[in-house]
C-alpha cells in the first residue's frame, strides 16, 4: 500500500516550474555582477549616511529648554519623514540587487520571470536587477 500513497502524492504535487537558464555568457554575467555590486556599495553608503543624519536630528531634537517654532518643528518632521522614506526605498532596491545576484549564481539571471524570454541587454544595463522584460513589466503596471 505505501507505494500507491507515494504515487498519489507525486501525482497531486504540482510540477516544479522548469528553470530557464540564462542566455548571457560568463563575461556578460560578470559585467552585470560588477554593476550590481557597485550599486549595492553606493546604496549601503547612502543608507548609512541617511541613518546617521536621522539620528543626529533625533538627538538634536531633545533641546527641551530651547523654544522651538512650530514651523521649524514641522520642517524637521517633514525632513525626517523624507529621510525614512528614502531609506525604505533604498532598502527595497538592496533586496532586489541581492535577488539579482542570486539569479546570477543559479544561472537564471536575465530571464523574464513571466514569459521566460531573455531580458534585453539595454534594459539590464539600465536596471541590472530587472526581473521582467519590458512587455511584461508594462502589463504588470497596467500600461
Amino acid at each position: 500500500m505505501p507505494k500507491k500513497t507515494k504515487a498519489k502524492a507525486k501525482a497531486k504535487a504540482s510540477p516544479k516550474p522548469e528553470k530557464i537558464q540564462t542566455s548571457y555568457s560568463k563575461p556578460e554575467l560578470n559585467q552585470f555582477k560588477v554593476l550590481l555590486q557597485l550599486r549595492r556599495k553606493q546604496l549601503l553608503g547612502d543608507v548609512d549616511r541617511l541613518e546617521s543624519e536621522a539620528l543626529k536630528k533625533a538627538d538634536a531634537g531633545d533641546l527641551s529648554s530651547l523654544p522651538m517654532h512650530m514651523a521649524d518643528q514641522g520642517t524637521d518632521n517633514f525632513e525626517q519623514d523624507i529621510t525614512l522614506g528614502l531609506m525604505e526605498s533604498e532598502g527595497e532596491e538592496l533586496q532586489q540587487i541581492h535577488d539579482a545576484l542570486e539569479r546570477i549564481r543559479d544561472g537564471t539571471f536575465g530571464v523574464c520571470e513571466n514569459c521566460h524570454k531573455a531580458i534585453p541587454k539595454p534594459r539590464l544595463k539600465a536596471i541590472p536587477y530587472a526581473r521582467l522584460c519590458l512587455a511584461c513589466k508594462r502589463r504588470e503596471e497596467g500600461s
